[in-house]
C-alpha cells in the first residue's frame, strides 16, 4: 500500500488511546515510516517513542494527514490550539462532532469523518466514512486507504448517516460483549461452572460472528438453518424474537438512544 506522500510530509496523531494507537499499530504494520509519525498525547505510551515515533515533538508544519483521535468533549480545546498545514487532510475519529465544527476551525481545509470500531485493534473493524466539500477523491483515497489497514472500510451517501453508523457499528461491539456476559449468565444459572460458560459463551459468538462474515447466506437463513421445529433452538427464540419482550424491539432502543447521544454531542 503507498503511503510514500505520507512518509515524505508527516503524520501527526493527535491522541494516541485505544483506537489512536489501534490505528496506528496497523498504520505501521503496512508502510508507513514510523520517523514519519509525530503523537501528540501527554498521556501516550513510551513504547511507541522506542519504536521510533516521535511523541510530543513540534509537528511538521504541513503533514500529508493531520488525524484527531481524542474524546468528542475534549475536541473543542484541541481544535483550537491546532493548525494544519495549507493541503493536510483533516480526519476526525471522534463521535458526534461534525463536518461543519472542523470547517469553523479549519477554513478550506479538506476534512473526512471516520467511525472505526474497537475490532480496529485487531485488524477487523469495519469503519464509515463522510467528506466536506473540499475532501475530494485524492482525499477520500488516502483516508480510505489509512483506515483500511484496520479492516472494512464503506462510505457514506450523507453525513446524516452517521449517527446510525455510531449506533450500530461504533457502539455495537459493546452491545455484543454485554452478549457474551448475559449469555454467559444464563449458562451459569442452568448449572454450568462459570470458566466453561465463558469459554462457550465467546466461542459461540465470535464463531458465529465468523460465519456470518465467511457465508453470503442471509442472516436469517444461517438461522432457520440451525432451528428445528420443536427444538432447543425454537424454543429459545421463541422468547429471544418475542415482539414485545425480546431481542428486536430491544435493538431497536438500544441503537435509537445512542444514536439519539451521537446527535446530542453533534450539537
Amino acid at each position: 500500500m503507498d503511503f510514500s506522500e505520507i512518509n515524505e510530509r508527516g503524520l501527526v496523531l493527535v491522541g494516541c488511546g485505544r483506537m489512536g494507537g489501534a490505528m496506528l499499530t496497523g498504520w505501521l504494520r503496512n508502510g508507513i515510516a514510523p520517523g514519519a509519525v509525530t503523537i501528540i498525547d501527554p498521556n501516550a505510551s513510551a513504547d511507541w517513542a522506542e519504536k521510533g515515533v516521535r511523541v510530543n515533538d513540534d509537528p511538521p508544519a504541513n503533514p500529508a494527514v493531520l488525524v484527531l483521535a481524542v474524546k468528542p468533549q475534549m475536541m473543542g480545546d484541541v481544535l483550537s490550539e491546532l493548525t494544519p498545514g495549507a493541503d493536510s487532510l483533516v480526519m476526525s475519529v471522534a463521535a458526534g462532532v461534525t463536518l461543519s465544527a472542523y470547517e469553523k476551525a479549519f477554513p478550506d481545509a479538506p476534512v473526512v469523518r471516520v467511525m472505526p470500531n474497537t475490532p480496529s485493534a485487531i485488524g477487523r473493524g469495519i469503519s464509515a466514512l463522510i467528506g466536506n466539500d473540499a475532501a475530494g477523491a485524492a482525499q477520500l483515497g488516502l483516508a480510505e486507504r489509512l483506515m483500511s489497514v484496520v479492516g472494512e472500510v464503506v462510505r457514506l451517501e450523507n453525513e446524516g448517516q452517521m449517527d446510525a453508523v455510531t449506533a450500530v457499528s461504533g457502539s455495537g461491539p459493546a452491545y455484543v460483549f454485554h452478549m457474551i456476559e448475559a449469555l454467559t449468565d444464563a449458562g451459569i444459572a442452568q448449572g454450568l461452572p462459570e470458566a466453561l460458560s465463558l469459554q462457550l459463551a465467546r466461542a459461540t459468538v465470535a464463531g458465529a460472528g465468523a460465519l456470518a462474515m465467511e457465508d453470503d447466506t442471509p442472516p436469517s437463513m444461517l438461522r432457520e438453518a440451525v432451528t428445528s421445529p420443536g427444538g432447543t433452538t425454537a424454543a429459545g427464540l421463541d422468547q429471544l424474537m418475542d415482539k414485545e419482550h425480546g431481542l428486536p424491539p430491544l435493538m431497536l432502543r438500544t441503537v435509537a438512544a445512542a444514536a439519539d447521544r451521537s446527535r446530542e454531542l453533534g450539537q
